[in-house]
């Protein structure tokens, strides 16, 4: 039986029992199964995936059916975490692929190989992820937040535009998936000093504002991509149990430890929308455990049409796109 709407949104206001472990046991029990195979002649790609929370979404969807790259920095976490999925279950086919996502010549090199060889592509999910001790540039002179969040996902989505437009169908929608985070709720939209070289440099503040810059860049890229029959998402996964967390915040979770979710039951969400009839049905919408969530908890926290635009100026001046 499905939560009341009532009770689900009191959950995810409360944060601690929707985000934790908690919220995903009582919301689960009212989820439909997906079925066995319907990823079935999928390609799909996943950054980030040689550990966490991208290699447990990379299990879900090869356990669906689909084709994986897993697409890491490391070439040897990559194939460890690939021999893993095989090993857990034989058959599925699982490749991996090199690419840093924060460097943008990385990117493009990456998207090309995609483009040479593959007909098409029908999912991308944006997981790499960092969350840096010290302020640090990229060899483009880009924030390593922001490179890694936003600049590298904006490149490398609008690179694989012409593959994922062949993995569409008017039944079947190509999807791009941005794994946000829950902490992009205490971050406003950085317009004035998005590479944060102002004030004191914070790991998670920076990584608070380019979660929050994912969110409404996939609602941009949501309106950019849809007449290409291309749909994107943006999630969060709640407090997980993955070997970032615990590196990157390890007070948090040494106090949340009990309450923290498994990497499986994060990457939820990320797999059911790649998969789930529902999530190709609607575009730029900002979901957790399955369910559709507002991106402010407050009328006047959202960003002005000027912001939005702003952002999307910084990714394709940055990117050396066209507008």
């Amino acid at each position: 039986m499905q939560l009341p709407r009532l009770v689900d949104a009191a959950l995810d206001r409360l944060v601690v029992p929707g985000y934790s472990r908690l919220g995903y046991v009582a919301r689960r029990a009212g989820w439909s199964a997906l079925p066995s195979g319907c990823l079935a002649g999928r390609t799909i790609l996943v950054t980030g995936a040689s550990g966490g929370l991208g290699a447990a979404t990379a299990r879900g969807l090869a356990a669906l059916g689909a084709r994986v790259e897993l697409v890491v920095r490391d070439r040897a976490r990559g194939e460890q975490a690939r021999d893993a999925i095989r090993a857990d279950r034989p058959g599925a086919a699982v490749d991996v692929a090199e690419c840093d996502v924060s460097s943008l010549a990385d990117v493009r090199r990456y998207a090309a190989e995609v483009r040479d060889r593959e007909a098409a592509v029908h999912g991308l999910v944006h997981n790499a992820g960092v969350m840096p001790p010290e302020r640090t540039e990229t060899a483009d002179g880009h924030e390593l937040a922001l490179a890694t969040h936003v600049l590298g996902p904006f490149l490398l989505t609008r690179e694989l535009r012409p593959v994922l437009r062949a993995g569409a169908s008017p039944t079947s929608p190509s999807r791009v998936v941005f794994v946000s985070s829950g902490g992009m709720y205490t971050a406003s939209l950085p317009t004035d000093d998005p590479e944060f070289r102002s004030g004191t440099y914070s790991g998670g503040a920076a990584y608070a504002r380019t979660k929050r810059m994912q969110v409404v860049l996939a609602e941009l890229l949501a309106d950019d991509l849809a007449s290409d029959g291309i749909v994107v998402h943006s999630m969060h996964p709640g407090w997980a149990d993955t070997p970032g967390v615990a590196s990157s915040m390890p007070g948090f979770h040494r106090v949340t430890g009990p309450l923290l979710r498994t990497d499986e039951q994060g990457a939820d969400t990320a797999v059911w929308l790649q998969a789930a009839a529902e999530a190709g049905h609607s575009t730029g919408v900002f979901w957790h455990d399955r369910a559709p969530r507002p991106t402010h908890y407050l009328p006047r926290g959202a960003e002005t049409p000027q912001a939005r635009a702003a952002l999307w100026t910084l990714c394709v001046d940055a990117t050396g796109g066209e507008r």
